[in-house]
């Protein structure tokens, strides 16, 4: 190896270090951070651990509407275990979600949506 080669060499590999420290920070920052938190009611109609690579936990609410609307969808994903535990037993019911909005997070191996569900209340 000629000198010339292996300073190139060692610039790619610092700057591959560089960016992969560049991407973590990023990721770190993102998923800290919430953009918005609020409470979602309804019923819980999927919740599913899926994925290829990186399996994450998806569920889908459907929000409770006033009488005559078409109702709407609330797709999120949930990180923490025991909560994922608590919706798979509440599916079917009405429950209320508290979540974090997470927006830029640059890949899906956190979570399909940017919503994240850290809290369930079943509905007496």
């Amino acid at each position: 190896m000629t000198p010339t080669t292996k300073k190139v060499s060692i610039a790619f590999v610092i700057f591959l270090l560089a960016g992969s420290l560049l991407l973590a920070a990023y990721t770190w920052l993102a998923l800290s951070f919430s953009y918005s938190e609020g409470e979602r009611a309804g019923h819980l109609l999927k919740f599913s651990k899926r994925g290829w690579v990186c399996k994450t936990w998806e569920g889908e609410l459907m929000l409770t509407a006033l009488p005559g609307t078409i109702p709407e969808k609330f797709q999120f994903s949930v990180r923490d275990e025991a909560v994922a535990k608590q919706l798979t037993a509440a599916a079917g019911k009405h429950i209320l979600i508290s979540y974090n909005q997470h927006k830029g997070v640059p890949t899906q191996c956190f979570g399909e949506t940017e919503y994240y569900a850290d809290k369930v209340v079943p509905s007496p």
